[in-house]
């Protein structure tokens, strides 16, 4: 086979065809066989993973040949999400470390904070003193964070210490160890030494319920479970986060909350309270915003 693959073009085809013959399942960073040809491919080959059309004739050696194809039968008989193999994912422009101790970054909210979303609620960013967030895994967002509001102190947290050893390696190789705090702690329980500091929560926790859990395809499943399930209408972290957030939150403090397509879920089981669900690629439904005073009016 190596001696009839001979260019980038040959090996991108060949691995668009093995992902469909094999009927394999997107969604860690691209959505189709194409895309995720292409970024195998490129990144394999310590090409820019946007820049294509200039190396579609190159001749390949025989270790790139063979690391190739190497690569896409991990993909394919293992189902090893791509940024497993290539210990790299990207999210908006940005590139992270990423490996099994942790979930691979593919969070609406990172849109939310470059677009300047919560503006609404927040009159200015330089209003923002100290910001969480919350199941922190890989620390892509708390990058986001930090780069977005300048003034901040930003705290990472999240229960698992294998995720937080991933989220210091992102925070390295951006600069920002010794900016943003890193803490191990379940939901809330560790973080009592800031209570009422949080000017801004953002967090991204388990909310696949039972019945999605078992609908995932197996690329999913290769992911800690710790990172996805949350439960049996998959409400359950997001109940503590709701039920505890406003101790942790100051006066006009503002939390984030990214909940997948939970959406009625969440307003059958807190009927009255009032969150606003913001605008993002995706939709409509899947990041919702509420105020510290209206956590303090509904579960007073």
């Amino acid at each position: 086979m190596i001696d009839v693959l001979i260019t980038v073009r040959d090996y991108i085809r060949y691995a668009v065809s093995e992902f469909r013959k094999n009927k394999l399942s997107f969604g860690h960073g691209t959505g189709n066989a194409y895309d995720e040809a292409v970024s195998l491919v490129l990144q394999t080959l310590n090409l820019p993973v946007t820049q294509l059309e200039p190396y579609l004739d190159a001749r390949l050696l025989p270790e790139e040949k063979s690391l190739i194809i190497e690569r896409i039968k991990m993909r394919v008989e293992k189902r090893i999400p791509l940024p497993y193999i290539t210990k790299t994912a990207y999210l908006r422009g940005y590139e992270f470390y990423v490996d099994e101790r942790t979930i691979v970054p593919r969070s609406y909210i990172a849109e939310i904070i470059q677009n300047n979303q919560l503006l609404p609620w927040i009159e200015n960013n330089e209003l923002v003193h100290n910001a969480l967030d919350l199941c922190t895994g890989n620390g892509s967002l708390s990058i986001f964070l930090a780069d977005n509001f300048l003034d901040a102190n930003v705290v990472a947290s999240d229960i698992s210490t294998d995720a937080l050893a991933v989220a210091a390696i992102n925070l390295q190789k951006y600069h920002y160890d010794k900016v943003v705090q890193l803490e191990q702690s379940d939901m809330f329980s560790g973080l009592n030494k800031y209570l009422g500091k949080f000017d801004l929560i953002i967090t991204n926790p388990p909310y696949v319920d039972d019945n999605r859990m078992e609908m995932l395809p197996k690329e999913y499943h290769a992911e800690p479970n710790i990172s996805l399930h949350g439960g049996h209408d998959g409400l359950d972290f997001v109940e503590t986060i709701l039920t505890q957030a406003k101790y942790y939150l100051t006066q006009y403090g503002v939390l984030v909350v990214e909940m997948g397509d939970n959406a009625r879920e969440l307003e059958d089981s807190y009927p009255g309270l009032h969150v606003d669900w913001l605008e993002t690629e995706g939709g409509d439904g899947f990041v919702f915003v509420v105020t510290r005073q209206e956590l303090d009016r509904y579960f007073n």
